[in-house]
């Protein structure tokens, strides 16, 4: 055991931890109706308890243990065997699965920005958990545990196609399943509280540097140059889509600044272990530009009700980085560099070869899922729920008693 090491991932565990309570959970809240903040809050709570009951019962092991190319083992089902001085490389095991937790549970947390507003609870926590093992713990596995994607030497250092992708397309998924709001697109309330999510999306900026800097699984450079082109590409994404902002309607906005931060944190996600500040530039431009415009995209050509844009910025953003590192790894553009035997080319080959996968399985495994919760509990509260607000209506509450 590393004993620096291990204080580092203790330390990033935390940082991904708040991410989703409060980070995220604040960043939604904020953009919903009052009369549903109560229910977004719930929502990435109770995705946090059940993501980290479901990865000690069977997550973990589906991803981490030794099994095929495509998907764990069950020795490591409630962590059987795993004892507190059981190694995973020089951390204690225990620490590596916390971490790992904290990402299985923001990742269906991000998925509630496709359906607030509208969608039943049990839902949500039935299509969550199911997502967990059918499309996240797998994915994991190839990219991360030893899998397939991994042996072609696929490049994610942080969760650009773990993360991003499949809470992007499953998002695209449920928001399409479950139709728009009242009001979808041109009549809907705006947000009713931009400070909560300010303070919101800036808890999920601290909490990325344990995402992505404690990706490297080291206190080491890998780890140091992680935190500082993530840092970098966020601030170059929140002034990139502030400016189209400004340019396009006059004023600058508070919510369009922290979106363009949000859209730099996820394309910088896959490529922060292997490109330089000039890499971390560029990508928070191209981030921030691609991600503007996939939100007009989707919500006023497409007619889809992401409500608060999760493909269009973790998706998008998770594609684009996972793209753009194929380049910018290059020692020429200061990257890390390539691995031996692989040109800018054949990477790029790579990467959107793990790009089709993820995206062609959390399409497909999402349908599926979307359609059993359907035919289960139910997937769209009534009208009369949704017009009284799903704070009253799911759980017996409201956020302002004034």
């Amino acid at each position: 055991m590393d004993a620096a090491n291990t204080a580092w991932i203790l330390t990033s565990t935390a940082l991904v931890l708040f991410m989703t309570l409060p980070g995220l959970a604040l960043f939604y809240g904020g953009l919903v109706r009052s009369t549903n903040v109560l229910s977004v809050l719930m929502h990435c709570f109770a995705i946090a308890c059940l993501a980290s009951v479901v990865w000690l019962a069977i997550g973990y092991t589906l991803a981490f243990a030794e099994g095929t190319s495509w998907v764990g083992g069950l020795q490591k089902a409630f962590l059987m065997g795993v004892g507190k001085d059981a190694l995973s490389g020089d951390l204690p095991e225990t620490v590596f699965f916390m971490f790992q937790m904290t990402f299985a549970i923001i990742t269906p947390a991000l998925i509630v920005g496709a359906y607030p507003e509208r969608i039943k609870f049990g839902a949500v926590m039935l299509f969550s958990g199911l997502w967990l093992i059918i499309v996240y713990a797998p994915v994991t596995h190839w990219i991360w545990g030893g899998g397939w994607l991994g042996e072609m030497g696929v490049l994610d250092f942080a969760g650009g196609l773990v993360v991003h992708l499949t809470a992007g397309i499953s998002a695209l998924v449920i928001a399409s399943a479950l139709g728009g709001r009242r009001g979808f697109p041109n009549e809907l309330r705006p947000p009713h509280n931009p400070g909560m999510t300010m303070i919101g999306a800036s808890m999920l900026w601290v909490g990325w540097f344990g995402f992505n800097a404690g990706s490297a699984l080291a206190a080491n450079g890998d780890a140091g140059m992680a935190m500082a082109v993530t840092h970098i590409s966020a601030a170059t994404a929140s002034l990139v889509w502030l400016t189209i902002e400004w340019v396009k309607y006059g004023k600058p906005s508070l919510i369009g600044i922290v979106t363009g931060m949000v859209a730099g944190l996820a394309t910088i996600t896959p490529a922060s272990g292997f490109v330089g500040p000039g890499g971390a530039l560029v990508i928070g431009l191209a981030g921030g530009t691609v991600c503007y415009y996939m939100v007009g995209l989707i919500k006023h050509k497409l007619k889809i009700d992401d409500s608060l844009d999760v493909f269009a910025v973790h998706g998008v953003g998770g594609v684009l980085g996972t793209i753009l590192v194929a380049v910018l790894v290059d020692t020429s553009f200061g990257g890390a560099g390539l691995a031996e035997g692989m040109s800018i080319g054949s990477q790029f080959g790579v990467q959107v070869a793990g790009i089709v996968a993820v995206a062609v399985w959390s399409l497909v495994a999402s349908y599926i899922l979307v359609k059993i919760v359907k035919a289960t509990v139910g997937l769209r509260v009534s009208d009369d729920e949704e017009l009284e607000g799903l704070d009253v209506t799911a759980h017996g509450e409201t956020g302002y008693n004034l």
